[in-house]
């Protein structure tokens, strides 16, 4: 069951002339619900605001998002919440209006873990043809203009391969079609800058955070994709999965390895609950 509610009423609908319908004009949040609690709300809520801040769009009433995702969320064991702003609706053309009066929407819908494998043994990942656009002006947040991952995720229908990475022009990895890339290097845990490209995921800082907590050294950096070493550990995150490690990428199969184990770990005792062993 699906349910959906525009500026706090029940509704499946926008206006035609809404900018984000018309442009992608703003930004949107999936959260992951467990036992009836959205997960991580406070941290999705606060990089919602960033995005709004870096569109310069009107401030959301944050608190009557998170009323709204907790109420919806109340009914589900198992789901994934959303949230979309956008600038609202406007005159055609690109022109932003001088007084917009954003639209919120917020959903939910109910869904089903990730086969246990994926975390046990690992998933398979693939190159992905299409290129990430890159933009450092809207770097890192979930601006509504998905198009890129719409292409690359469009390039596979093999149920075996959960994820596609996705690199830049020069050919240096960005993320996966709808994760963040990780890789671990002399005991380093590595990922991809977003600098220009690509989204700063919510589960993608916890698991930084966590590692520094555990002593590991933590690099944001570019990298190629051919510069990807036999014997690195690689995994890849998001907040409805927390980890999966990559157990085949390239035609090469791999072990999830010490460093991706004891972060599933981490992550499993603070609440991850897919991550657990």
């Amino acid at each position: 069951m699906t349910v959906w509610r525009t500026d706090g009423v029940t509704s499946e609908t926008v206006p035609i002339d809404d900018r984000g319908f018309q442009y992608g004009d703003g930004l949107f949040e999936t959260i992951a619900v467990r036992r009836g609690v959205p997960r991580y709300l406070d941290a999705h809520l606060r990089r919602l605001a960033a995005g709004i801040a870096r569109l310069g769009m009107p401030r959301a009433p944050e608190s009557a998002l998170a009323d709204e995702v907790t109420s919806l969320a109340a009914g589900y064991d198992f789901g994934v919440a959303k949230i979309i702003i956008t600038r609202g609706s406007g005159p055609r053309g690109y022109r932003a209006p001088a007084a917009p009066v954003p639209r919120r929407m917020v959903g939910i819908v109910a869904s089903e873990p990730a086969p246990r494998q994926h975390y046990e043994r690992g998933i398979e990942l693939r190159l992905c043809r299409t290129r990430i656009s890159t933009n450092p002006a809207t770097a890192g947040f979930k601006t509504l203009g998905r198009l890129d991952q719409v292409l690359a995720r469009s390039e596979w229908d093999d149920p075996q391969i959960a994820e596609g990475l996705m690199l830049d022009a020069e050919g240096c990895i960005v993320s996966g079609t709808m994760s963040n890339f990780f890789f671990v290097r002399d005991e380093c845990l590595c990922t991809p800058s977003l600098a220009s490209a690509g989204v700063a995921g919510i589960m993608r800082a916890t698991v930084m955070e966590q590692a520094r907590d555990i002593g590991i050294a933590v690099r944001e950096t570019r990298v190629h994709c051919n510069d990807l070493r036999d014997d690195d550990e690689l995994f890849v995150t998001n907040s409805q999965i927390g980890i999966w490690p990559v157990g085949r990428f390239r035609d090469r199969s791999r072990e999830p390895g010490a460093v991706t184990r004891s972060l599933m770990r981490r992550l499993a005792a603070a609440g991850v609950e897919e991550c657990r062993p």
